[in-house]
Formats: C-alpha cells, structure tokens, sequence
C-alpha cells in the first residue's frame, strides 16, 4: 500500500473503491495530521506559559504539563474518530445538534480569526525584526508573514503544506531539546515534579489549570479531523493510525513543553529572573540566552522561535479556511458533509477556503498599525475561552449518540477524559470571563 502523497485516497482508487474500511496496520510511515495539529496548537504563547511556569514553580507542576498533553490527547482523538466512524465531518455533527452550535461557530470564526490574524503575524514578526533588526519595521515584517503564509496555504495542497509543517517542527524539536540540555535541567527535580503537588502560592490552583488548559491548541484541535480526513483517511480503516498519529501529536507537544519548563526552572528560576507573558517573553529569554552561553545560541533560539509562530500562523491559515469552507458547505446544501469531499483537495481550491484565507490576511493588518480595539479584544477573549467548553461538551453528546455507530461510540475512558477537559476548560472560561474589565466594556 503506497503511502499517501496528496489530498487523495492511499490506493489511488475513487473514494467509492475505498469505501472499505478494512483495519490498516498502525505505521509510523503514515504519521501527518498529528505533526501537523502538534505545530499549529503550540504557539509562541504556550511556551512562554510553560516558561514563566517553571521560572516561577520550578519543576513543581511538570505534571501539569503532562495531564495537559493527556488532556488534549483525548480531545483531539475523539474528533477524529468522529470524522473517521461516521463519514461526517464535525460542523456537520454540530449542525445536526441545533442551529445553536451554527452561530456560535459563525461568530466565533468571524471575530477570533479578526484578531488571531493580527497576533499571529506579529508573533512570527518578532524573532525575524531580532534576527534582522536594521532590515525593516516590526509592522511590516507582520506583513511579509502574513502574505508569505497567504500565498503558501493558497497554492499549495495539504501534502505539500505538511511536509512543510514536518519540516518547521523537527527545527523546533532541536531548538527546544538543546536549550534544555543546554541548561542542564535536575533530573531528580525533575522527576520530583512528576508528582501531584500544587505550589504554596496566591492561586495556586487556577494557575495549574491554567497550565494544563494551555497546552496545545484550542480550534486546532477541531481542526485535526478536517486534516485527517486531508490526509486521505475516511474511514473506519485508517482509526489505529489516526490513533497512533494523535499520541505522537502530543508526545511532540509534551517534549516542547517540557523542554521549555526545564529552561524555565533551570535558567529563570535558579537566578530569580522574571520575564513579561506573551510572545515578547521569548524575546526577553533570547537575551538572556545570548548573556549566558553567546550570540550562537541566542540567534539558535530565535529560529525555534520563528519556526514555532509560523507554523500557527500557516497552520491556521489552512485548517480554520478548511473548517469554514466545511460551513459554507453544510449551510448552501443542507445535506451531510462527507470526508471524501475534504480528501479530494478540491476545498482547498474554493472560493470559501480562499475568502477566509483572506480575512485572515488582510483586514487584521489595520490592528497592526492601529492596535487592537478594546472591545474586540475583550470578546475575542470570551469566545475563545468558550470554545474548548463548546468542544469538549459537542464530542461528549455526539460520541454517546446513536449519530456515532455503537462500535466507536465513547467508552468509559474516553467519556471520563472528555468530562475532565470538559470541567477543566468550563472552570478557566468561567475565569477568563470574570476576570475581563467589564465595567469599562460599557
């Protein structure tokens, strides 16, 4: 069996000729979607989380980091299951939940993708205005990203777009991997830290939720089937490979989260060093890096750096346009949306795929030159602390349904796991929504 090279099924045959969902030995020649969901759910933003984590824990909730990865692990499995056992495609499950779940993926795509587009161009600008400080300004090296990532998703199909992804990923990994051998991390503190223990601090317990929470992807995770099925897996077959392509996703996370925990233990908090939350943090450890062990390293870090905010750039830019060419979709026809649709490529070729791209592109630019407005901000904040929630809640109803085939309906495991990041990221919304400034929203 050929392995896949493109947006079409692995025998080269029609999706009616694959029809069959004959079990396909779990291979890591097949591993793609979950390289994939790995870099584009681990951005600039989580490794600073990790790193201010261990600058001010030390190796105290290294477990925390592991349950988020177990956590995520779950979610993302049971979106792929529900692609790969019904045909279906998840918007289509939400679909047949209610008009409900329509509106709020409508607002949420059209006002999360607004702001997410400004962040993460600027998050991929910042390592490159610190490799080239005298080539050009901050705004237009955000520019330069977006369009480069604009032109890459749209003439490109998934096969190319995952190679790529692999390629940006094994930079990270090295990058990652040395800087916490580099700092030579305590292994028996380290395994200390594999212990259940909260930190004697204000808070203690939001902060190690929140640690957990953060983790790797919010509407990436959703995003995972629409790639699986991108990768030419439609059907019930292809379920032990999706599941071992899911465990190496996070495996892939957990070495990156882990990794940048030690450094933050080891480099920040043996010397009681503080550094600012969001991506300008990772600015602030290059410098630190650069006093420590030299100009080579710190130039090393800031290419990890670039590699880790482009591929959430590029990987947004695919998987959320794939996501809302599936609503187009669903919504014009009103019948089922399939899997074979996706892995024809032909989506990506469409005017829906193509108009998110560009919303994503060019409307933010104006937040590049003008901030973002408070309002946006505060909403955008809601509704993406919201969608977790959404999702983990939306799995746990179809996957206990009779719309999942009673063979990959959710075992008790599986429904355990999606309870826990159910609560868990109900708990942190709740948070998230409590504490925006309301009183000046009005």
């Amino acid at each position: 069996m050929a392995d896949t090279t493109g947006n079409t099924s692995e025998t080269g045959a029609s999706p009616a000729q694959n029809s069959n969902s004959t079990p396909r030995k779990s291979s890591w020649k097949y591993i793609g979607p979950g390289i994939v969901v790995a870099a584009t759910g681990v951005g600039a933003g989580d490794l600073v989380a990790t790193l201010i984590a261990g600058s001010n824990f030390g190796y105290t909730l290294l477990w925390a980091a592991i349950i988020g990865c177990l956590v995520k692990i779950s979610l993302a499995e049971a979106a792929g299951r529900w692609h790969l056992s019904t045909g279906r495609t998840l918007f289509d499950g939400w679909a047949s939940l209610g008009r409900w779940t329509t509106y709020f993926f409508v607002v949420y795509v059209v006002i999360w993708g607004f702001v997410y587009g400004a962040a993460a161009m600027s998050s991929s600008a910042l390592p490159l205005q610190a490799l080239f400080p005298d080539v050009m300004d901050l705004k237009w090296w955000g520019i330069a990203c977006g369009l480069v990532g604009l032109v890459f998703v749209w003439f490109n199909k998934y096969a190319v777009f995952e190679k790529v992804m692999t390629v940006l990923v094994g930079v990270m990994f090295v990058v990652t991997v040395y800087l916490a051998i580099r700092v030579t991390p305590n292994l028996g503190d380290a395994f200390a830290g594999l212990l259940p223990v909260l930190p004697d601090e204000k808070d203690s317990i939001l902060n190690t939720l929140g640690l957990i929470g953060g983790v790797g992807g919010t509407i990436t995770l959703a995003a995972y089937g629409y790639w699986v099925n991108a990768k030419g897996w439609t059907n019930t077959g292809w379920m032990k490979v999706m599941r071992l392509d899911n465990r190496v996703a996070y495996a892939t996370t957990g070495v990156f989260v882990v990794a940048m925990l030690f450094v933050g233990a080891e480099l920040l908090h043996a010397a009681n060093i503080a550094i600012e939350s969001g991506d300008k943090g990772l600015i602030q450890l290059g410098d630190i890096l650069e006093d420590e062990y030299g100009t080579a390293t710190a130039k090393f870090f800031l290419i990890g750096f670039f590699a880790t905010s482009f591929t959430s750039l590029i990987g947004v830019w695919h998987g959320v346009s794939l996501m809302f060419t599936d609503f187009v979709a669903r919504y014009r026809r009103r019948d089922a949306a399939k899997g074979e649709e996706i892995a024809s490529g032909e989506r990506e070729r469409s005017w829906p795929f193509r108009a998110y791209l560009l919303w994503l592109t060019f409307p933010p630019i104006v937040l590049l030159f003008q901030g973002q407005p408070f309002r946006l901000v505060v909403i955008y904040g809601v509704l993406g602390a919201a969608f977790l929630p959404f999702l983990a809640g939306t799995l746990i109803w179809l996957l206990n349904s009779d719309r999942t085939p009673r063979e990959w309906r959710n075992g008790w495991v599986s429904n355990g796991m999606l309870v826990i990041a159910g609560l868990l990221f109900l708990v942190l919304c709740v948070k998230q929504i409590w504490d925006q400034p309301w009183s000046e929203f009005f």
